[in-house]
């Protein structure tokens, strides 16, 4: 039971970091240019992260979350608005 309860928390979590960077970018960029790239990525990232912890049960809850936050800052990184405030900041 608890692994399962363990299981669905981190699950909860990476929807919900999912969730925010998808609100996040759609309100940045619109939905001509969304960046659906990084959207599946972060989608098949957070699900290898799951299943990670329903067979490993010695992770951590908040590493995992921990990991998956990082991911999801390097992936917001890597967007066309982020990269242009970045190169309008330098220039």
């Amino acid at each position: 039971m608890k692994k399962t309860l363990r299981t669905m928390a981190v699950a909860a979590a990476i929807i919900l970091l999912t969730v925010t960077f998808g609100f996040a970018e759609y309100a940045a960029t619109g939905a001509a240019n969304f960046p659906y790239f990084q959207l599946g990525c972060l989608i098949v990232g957070g699900l290898i992260l799951i299943t990670l912890k329903k067979k490993y049960e010695k992770i951590y809850v908040a590493e995992i979350v921990g990991a998956f936050a990082l991911y999801t800052i390097l992936m917001a990184l890597f967007t066309n608005p982020v990269i242009e405030a970045v190169k309008n900041m330098v220039m």
